[in-house]
């Protein structure tokens, strides 16, 4: 950690830590974000939002001061953050809070979503709820599950042809998220899968590294990657919704009143997020479209499906009972 963030660490544990008793609820709290993403991006959008609210509510004692676009630090670091009350919010990815919550590795399979409106009906539901809950009760965690947050379906776009079929994407190399899962999905399909940080992407797409990546379209356009990789296939293979968390160690430090209105607007902003994600998206789409990429909408995905087998094979055997809870959701 640098000298920058270790004295940014060692003033929020002094804020916590004076926030006991009575004081609480006296105590003026300007409360710490921090998100990957960069201003505007809806999951930021919708936190900084929710601090407005929270000002409002109480007079300007409790606020949220944004820091977006990694400023401090991955989505690793921002938890570690979190669990010692030197940062209070932190928008992170399942897969850094599925290291301690197993169960929500669930939501990494290929496909175990039939669309996004599935997607949507399973974390607003008894699933979504059980799942932050044991983020919060789960006392290796350090954090309050707050809300999940939408982003997307991941799909795959490539500078050398449009992938319409499985045939398609064989021998073709693609970034993926550095998780076996989604490694093995890549290559069940028939392509290379190649595990890298995001901060690679764009020189190993220029430099023949990798053919092509996969993301949601607000991410393949706000990462640039739209002018150098012009064939985008709606595979929709992985529908993986994100994940707001608050300091198990602030929100301890909190009277009860101020915890109920952290868990009051967390709550709300998983509907305010979604509809600043699908405004986003749609001007995402329209840009990509407007850019002279070959959008390609695979209308039969049961080939897709079938080819990630394997993968199902492997990893899902132990979230079957959860994953038939999922299916059953309407």
């Amino acid at each position: 950690m640098t000298t920058r963030r270790m004295l940014m660490a060692a003033a929020g544990v002094l804020v916590a830590a004076a926030m006991t008793g009575s004081a609480a609820a006296q105590t003026k709290m300007v409360m710490k974000a921090a998100d990957v993403h960069p201003l505007g991006y809806p999951t930021v959008e919708a936190v900084v939002q929710m601090g407005k609210k929270l000002e409002a509510a109480t007079n300007g004692r409790l606020s949220i001061q944004m820091f977006p676009s990694m400023q401090l630090g991955g989505e690793k670091e921002m938890i570690e953050q979190a669990q010692i009350g030197a940062l209070q919010y932190a928008r992170v990815s399942v897969g850094p809070v599925g290291s301690v919550v197993d169960n929500l590795n669930v939501f990494n399979l290929p496909f175990v979503f039939r669309d996004t409106a599935h997607m949507r009906a399973v974390i607003d539901g008894p699933i979504g709820d059980r799942l932050l809950k044991e983020i919060t009760d789960n006392p290796k965690s350090g954090l309050i599950g707050l809300a999940w947050m939408d982003s997307g379906a991941r799909s795959f776009y490539n500078k050398q042809k449009d992938i319409k079929t499985v045939a398609d994407l064989k021998g073709l190399k693609f970034r993926m998220m550095g998780n076996p899962i989604f490694v093995d999905t890549a290559n069940a399909l028939g392509a290379n899968g190649v595990a890298m940080g995001m901060d690679q992407v764009m020189n190993a797409l220029q430099t023949g590294v990798v053919d092509g990546a996969e993301n949601n379209p607000p991410s393949y356009d706000s990462f640039g990657h739209v002018p150098v990789a012009k064939h985008y296939s709606l595979t929709e293979h992985l529908i993986i919704p994100e994940i707001l968390v608050f300091s198990k160690k602030a929100f301890d430090s909190m009277s009860k009143e101020d915890q109920a209105l952290i868990l009051k607007f967390g709550k709300e902003t998983q509907l305010e997020q979604r509809k600043l994600w699908d405004e986003r998206t749609k001007v995402a789409m329209d840009k990509i479209k407007a850019a002279g990429v070959n959008v390609i909408t695979i209308a039969d995905k049961k080939p897709f499906q079938d080819a990630v087998k394997p993968v199902w094979d492997k990893y899902g055997a132990k979230y079957a009972d959860l994953v038939k809870q999922i299916q059953d959701t309407k």
